[in-house]
């Protein structure tokens, strides 16, 4: 799920650079942006989407109350209209763990290999 920092100057993401950061189809992006309304790329020529780094955040946010936490549509569109800064918070503080555990991770194979 994570993208490089060149990407993080970019003003907008193609939909399938988007379904690459998070290892989803684009066809979930798609349903996602009419389960959740204020998922809202801008849509250029042909019904193009690009989507600005708002639009990642918000999508971060779903991608973890649904993928990671297991929880229903529902459910999720309702965490986020009734308290979405505890659920960025908490989405925060799981990306901080699971990079703190990938560390611990790769140093555990380093010591093995001495």
């Amino acid at each position: 799920m994570a993208y490089n920092s060149e990407k993080n100057l970019k003003r907008y993401y193609s939909i399938s650079e988007v379904a690459e950061i998070f290892q989803v189809n684009e066809s979930l992006l798609r349903y996602w942006e009419k389960e959740f309304p204020h998922i809202t790329p801008r849509k250029c020529g042909r019904n193009v989407r690009q989507y600005t780094q708002e639009n990642i955040d918000d999508i971060r946010l779903i991608y973890t109350l649904l993928k990671v936490r297991g929880m229903k549509i529902a459910a999720a569109r309702e965490s986020l209209k009734n308290n979405k800064e505890a659920v960025v918070s908490n989405s925060r503080l799981i990306e901080r763990l699971q990079d703190i555990r990938s560390e611990l991770v790769a140093l555990k194979k380093e010591l093995d290999r001495v």
